[in-house]
């Protein structure tokens, strides 16, 4: 298997309006950024994915883009992304922006002219019909908005706000294209690109099957009949003139999707994420929570380990800035917060593929579980309660909200014990978490065996001992623990007991070493979500 830095990179991601505010405004900032490089330096830290930061009128937190070549106001100027970017090389780490072309904000110059005349040259940037389909937007509500000037509908995937673009137009392309190389130009060393595969929808847009009284337009949407074409085309005219990561988020895709996208040959992306993890605790509606399934972790990271196999590439992750805590979803975020934090990252960084981390993930952070809608401000999470209250008590809603909202991910980033848990000297534009003075940055670095240095060893290892990121992964078979080999030129096991109980394991470990484990524990009785690395001798 061919070796690439991208591979090899452990990519930590910044939601900049909750990372740190250097300007008392209570927003996050670039600046706020700046100040923090030399923390991401010291956790070992490869990649930084940055949230977008282009300008925006912020419907949907800046993937509502009004303009894809400026920066917004509230995140600072294009020569403060310009320092923080000089500054990151400076530090050896490399920077990746978000790419959001499936659509735009309402507010960009494009659709203000789309929408003036039937006969305006940007129309067909845009999906205009004279009637609509029964599709219904993610965000709720139909997928289409009505607009008075021309006397017709536009498509919404998102929110009204986020109308969809019209890859079907050359024209489009070219111009997508161009602001690609602007930004790479500048010295970017790649992108996310946000739901890559919705930007080829089926000719027609024909009526979906209602399910349970919701019409989600999903699978004339995903995946459409020209997502690879397009990739192709954009690999060709970009991508390809330069070394750069690439990474697709590419939801209800299967690991035959994830090898078409991905492998060498089909001169596409690098890598992609899929969401299979995030699917096993939900069922049917987002909202609707059932809980963990360890079976079910182990057939889905079984199953997307064949796509590295047969040539292809993935990301491993936890959590992201549309995903409740990690530790608050997959461990125990009351009595064993540090042990299944600490666990979680073994299982993050041992397995073949690209690692990222959540900002606050390697500090333990979890969610707020605000009481009051009033406290959460994801469009989200605010259209599901507003539709929700319709037929549930209040009560209800909010605890199926406190599990799954967006927000859960989106509280300030706790950098110590003081106001605001040192975010901003303001008034922050979501509230920080309740737990900030026994959970923060400034504590974590002063404990040697925080949950801070436990990944900061963890990538170390990971670095060393790079069979972990190109070896083959072997399931083993027991019942109540998640237990696999790593197989390359080395040979090693990893075991995880994905619980609050303690667990028996009949298993010799005398042919290996321990690299790292979340308890001082050498015996076969394995704490509560004990997490154990070892070597094979």
């Amino acid at each position: 298997m061919k070796k690439i830095w991208w591979k090899e990179a452990v990519v930590y991601q910044i939601y900049p309006r909750s990372f740190k505010d250097s300007n008392r405004d209570g927003i996050g900032d670039l600046r706020g950024i700046i100040e923090k490089v030399d923390y991401i330096k010291q956790l070992g830290i490869d990649v930084i994915w940055l949230n977008p930061v282009y300008k925006s009128p912020n419907d949907d937190n800046g993937y509502d883009i009004s303009d894809y070549y400026n920066i917004m106001e509230e995140f600072g100027t294009i020569e403060d992304l310009e320092e923080l970017l000089k500054r990151l090389h400076e530090n050896g780490i490399k920077l990746i922006m978000d790419l959001v072309v499936n659509h735009t904000s309402d507010e960009h110059e494009w659709f203000i002219k789309s929408k003036e005349s039937k006969k305006s040259l940007y129309r067909d940037y845009y999906i205009w019909r004279k009637e609509k389909n029964n599709w219904h937007s993610f965000f709720g509500g139909s997928a289409w908005e009505y607009d008075s000037t021309t006397e017709e509908y536009y498509l919404h995937i998102f929110s009204k706000k986020q109308p969809d673009l019209n890859w079907e137009n050359e024209n489009l392309r070219k111009d997508i294209y161009k602001m690609m190389k602007f930004w790479l130009d500048k010295g970017i060393d790649g992108f996310r690109m946000d739901v890559i595969n919705f930007i080829s929808k089926y000719p027609g847009l024909p009526d979906d099957i209602e399910k349970e009284g919701y019409v989600s337009g999903s699978r004339y949407i995903i995946n459409g009949p020209k997502a690879h074409e397009y990739l192709k085309e954009m690999n060709k005219e970009v991508l390809r003139k330069y070394d750069i990561f690439t990474v697709g988020e590419t939801p209800e895709i299967t690991p035959e999707d994830g090898v078409k996208f991905t492998h060498p040959d089909s001169e596409e992306l690098n890598m992609i994420f899929q969401f299979d993890l995030f699917g096993i605790d939900i069922e049917g509606s987002k909202w609707n929570n059932i809980g963990f399934n360890l079976e079910k972790v182990k057939s889905t990271i079984g199953k997307w380990q064949k796509v590295i196999e047969e040539g292809g590439w993935i990301t491993n992750f936890l959590m992201n800035h549309d995903s409740p805590r990690a530790v608050s979803r997959f461990g125990d975020d009351e009595k064993y917060r540090e042990e299944s934090a600490k666990m979680l990252a073994i299982f993050n960084l041992s397995l073949p593929g690209t690692s990222f981390i959540y900002q606050g993930e390697e500090i333990g952070m979890t969610n707020p579980y605000f009481d009051s809608i009033e406290d959460y401000r994801d469009i989200e999470t605010l259209n599901y309660y507003n539709e929700a209250i319709k037929k549930m008590d209040e009560k209800t809603v909010i605890e199926k909200i406190k599990i799954m909202s967006r927000d859960n991910a989106r509280t300030p980033m706790q950098w110590d014990n003081s106001k605001n848990a040192g975010f901003t000297e303001g008034i922050p534009w979501i509230k920080v978490n309740e737990n900030y003075k026994n959970i923060n940055v400034k504590q974590a670095l002063e404990d040697k065996n925080s949950i801070f240095y436990f990944y900061k060893n963890m990538i170390k290892i990971r670095k060393e001992h790079k069979d972990l990121i190109y070896g083959r992964y072997i399931p083993l078979e027991y019942d109540k623990i998640y237990a696999y080999r790593i197989k390359g030129e080395n040979e090693y096991l990893i075991i995880l007991n994905w619980k609050k109980e303690e667990e028996i394991i009949d298993m010799d470990f005398s042919e290996y070493r321990l690299l790292i484990g979340n308890y001082d524990n050498k015996t076969k009785i394995l704490k509560p979500y004990e997490g154990r690395l070892y070597q094979k001798i």
